[in-house]
């Protein structure tokens, strides 16, 4: 690569990383293994960059990003049984903290496709098309999966509206 790529990668970097560290950080739910998913991310772009940098290379990262997390959510199901994070008894939560914990324990919950598919949609306001051009799935899959996982947070915070609990907590 270039002195000039070299530059255009790292100005992308720090215009993006942040962004792209939540992203993979809402798609596994851990801080160490989202810096990890990006920095994995990021060296495959960095190996593909003078193809991916004259499209915009984010959704590439965002593809890597969750792919790279389903893979990983897959080979720990096979080697042992992932628990179930029951919701506590209280009714509501009190604070946004408790809010934000309740949400991120039911997000962890959720199957690594689905758990992709709200973080896409909700928190990085992606459109259905663009969705399942990252997951590289159909549109109805996203539809699909979207509303079983939906399904699943409304068992787990209640009967409230979760896009409002997203987006409040997002916010």
């Amino acid at each position: 690569m270039s002195g000039a790529e070299e530059q255009e990668f790292a100005a992308f970097v720090a215009a993006r990383g942040t962004s792209l560290l939540r992203v993979a950080y809402l798609t596994c739910g851990n801080e160490a293994e989202a810096e990890d998913l990006l920095q994995t991310a990021l060296e495959r772009t960095y190996r593909n960059w003078d193809r991916v940098r004259y499209a915009n290379p984010e959704p590439y990262i965002r593809r890597v990003i969750v792919n790279t997390a389903i893979s990983r959510a897959r080979r720990r199901a096979i080697l042992h049984i992932i628990p179930v994070h029951t919701p506590p008894e209280s009714a509501a939560p009190e604070t946004d903290i408790d809010l934000r914990r309740l949400l991120m324990d039911a997000l962890r919950a959720l199957p690594p496709r689905q758990r992709a598919v709200i973080v896409l949609r909700y928190w990085e306001d992606l459109g259905e098309t663009q969705t399942a051009e990252i997951l590289g799935c159909s549109v109805g899959t996203v539809k699909s999966q979207a509303s079983k996982a939906m399904a699943k947070l409304r068992t787990a915070l209640g009967d409230g509206t979760v896009e409002g609990v997203i987006r409040n907590v997002h916010a």
